[in-house]
């Protein structure tokens, strides 16, 4: 049984690509830092609950895709300040989380 798979109905363009290859970079190398020094380091910060490296990263993942959002909606489609406004917010997140 020959199994056929049509993509055909996303538009993979390469910064489609790229965003989905960085997400699955980020996750391999979550998990091999993880594997190295098991743990997670967990602390408690300006949130008031403790969290680890891989809630940092989903929290760093998730206000991206609102910032992205919000972008679109308010300012339009050049993302390159959104991508750099989620990179600042991200490194906050794993400071100060």
């Amino acid at each position: 049984m020959i199994v056929n798979f049509d993509f055909s109905w996303m538009a993979w363009t390469w910064p489609t690509a790229a965003f989905f290859g960085v997400i699955a970079l980020l996750l391999v190398g979550m998990g091999a830092w993880e594997y190295a020094s098991p743990g997670g380091n967990p602390r408690v910060g300006v949130l008031r609950f403790e969290t680890t490296r891989g809630d940092r990263l989903f929290l760093s993942l998730l206000g991206s895709a609102f910032i992205h959002l919000a972008w679109l909606g308010l300012v339009g489609p050049s993302l390159w300040w959104a991508l750099a406004l989620s990179v600042v917010y991200a490194i906050g997140v794993f400071r100060y989380v």
